[in-house]
């Protein structure tokens, strides 16, 4: 896929963190690009997290954009399959596998 940067996160996504997350993430889709969010190396994800992706997400949506997710944790996952989160997003293992995806 074009037009994709990948923004790493940091080993916790909480409210200590959060605020600096999205004005990162808003940046990236403010300049028209899709963004695929580099989860491989967090290990925690908060409420506080949870709302920086979904606050994303609908940013990116009301632009004609996509929120990507990489190398999820199955913790996370698996707080993101709890909450209903995870039908929000697509999840794929690798940078490499996102991006190159078709379409």
């Amino acid at each position: 896929m074009e037009n994709i940067e990948v923004h790493k996160v940091g080993e916790v996504l909480d409210a200590s963190t959060s605020k600096m997350e999205q004005e990162a993430i808003t940046q990236i889709l403010g300049q028209g690009k899709n963004v695929a969010l580099d989860l491989s190396g967090c290990k925690y994800v908060s409420s506080a997290g949870l709302r920086v992706m979904l606050y994303s997400y609908k940013v990116a949506a009301m632009d004609g954009l996509k929120l990507f997710l990489i190398g999820v944790s199955e913790e996370v996952r698996e707080v993101m399959a709890i909450t209903g989160f995870e039908r929000f997003f697509s999840f794929y293992q690798t940078i490499d596998e996102c991006i190159n995806q078709p379409g």
